[in-house]
Parts: C-alpha cells; sequence; structure tokens
C-alpha cells in the first residue's frame, strides 16, 4: 500500500518521480545557501566591457581620421611666386598660398572669370580665378592667392605652371601699408617700370 497515493495504489509515475528526487538526494546536494553574487556579476561585467571597448575603440579611430583629414586640409603652404618647384610645400601636390604683385596689364575679367598674372622677383604665374576677386583688387598691388597649382610638361620638355585660385586676399590695408611700406613701393616700382 502506498501512502502517497489517494487511492492507497502503487503509482510507477510517483516513483519515477521520487527515484530522481532521491539520486538527487544521495548525489550532489542542492546548495541553498545566499550568494555574495561577485563571481556572478563579474563574469556578466566581463562579457559585457567587449561591445564597450569595441565601439570606444571606433570612435577613437573615427575621430583620428576626421582630425587628420581636417588637418591636412586646413594646411596651406605659403610661397612667394619665385619660390614655387624650389621650396618644400610649394608644388602641384596639394593647396598653397602664393604671393606675388598682379602685374600691369595683366587682369582680364569675363564677368564669370578673371585671370591676371603675378609676379615675385621676376617670376611670373599665371592664376584663374573664378568670379570677381572684389574689394581693393588691382593691377599693381600685392596680393595672395588659395589655391592649387597646376603643372603641365609639353613634349619639348618645357615645364608650364598655372595657379586655380579660390580665394585671393589683397594686401592693402591701412595697417599693411604702415608695416609694409616698403615692398609697396617696391610693386609700384615695378609697375611703372613695365610702361
Amino acid at each position: 500500500m502506498d501512502l502517497n497515493s489517494p487511492t492507497g495504489e502503487h503509482d510507477d509515475r510517483h516513483d519515477r518521480r521520487g527515484d530522481r528526487h532521491d539520486d538527487e538526494a544521495e548525489g550532489a546536494q542542492l546548495d541553498l545557501r545566499p550568494r555574495d553574487g561577485t563571481s556572478l556579476a563579474a563574469s556578466r561585467r566581463r562579457g559585457k566591457k567587449w561591445p564597450a571597448v569595441l565601439v570606444l575603440a571606433l570612435v577613437l579611430v573615427g575621430g583620428g581620421v576626421l582630425v587628420t583629414q581636417f588637418l591636412s586640409s586646413a594646411i596651406d603652404y605659403y610661397c612667394n611666386v619665385d619660390e614655387i618647384g624650389t621650396k618644400d610645400g610649394c608644388d602641384a601636390n596639394g593647396r598653397i598660398r602664393v604671393q606675388g604683385n598682379v602685374e600691369e596689364g595683366s587682369v582680364d575679367q569675363d564677368g564669370v572669370v578673371t585671370t591676371f598674372l603675378i609676379q615675385f622677383n621676376g617670376v611670373e604665374l599665371p592664376v584663374r580665378y573664378e568670379g570677381d576677386p572684389g574689394g581693393v583688387f588691382q593691377e599693381c598691388v600685392p596680393v595672395v592667392v588659395h589655391g592649387r597649382l597646376f603643372e603641365d610638361t609639353a613634349a619639348d620638355g618645357t615645364l608650364t605652371r598655372s595657379f586655380e585660385g579660390d580665394r585671393v586676399e589683397v594686401k592693402h590695408s591701412n595697417e599693411y601699408e604702415a608695416q609694409n611700406e616698403g615692398r609697396l613701393e617696391q610693386a609700384e616700382d615695378a609697375c611703372s617700370l613695365q610702361v
């Protein structure tokens, strides 16, 4: 007679369940003590660290690429016309700023494009500028043109250079005149000699 059975008969299902519980009781005992949670939480935290580290690494690499691109595009080497091709950084590999005097009689404006020659120490450079430089831009004044230098070698080996400007600074303010009086006189003398 089985006391656990409501009918008092032996139930095989009950024995199977009971055997399982008996096996567990005989083997490993169930640990019901409270846990401190450090080992489980630490393993969970370790598993969650890698995605955060990966995201941080990607952000740092992306930021580094952006800063490098910005700095390399923000650097414009400053060159006089006579230094092109001779001074490091004054070549057709990137953006530069070129200083020179606008030659007398060289300015041609068609409403869309302005072309002119700038010279410094006897060396000339043709400049093409989209638009009107505006302001006090005129012949015989010192200017700094920002843009890109293009070089072309003819079949006979002759090297020709031209400059595509996207910004023109006219160095003709009162402060500039006070600090560079000799330079302005030199520019004016150069223009008066060409007549």
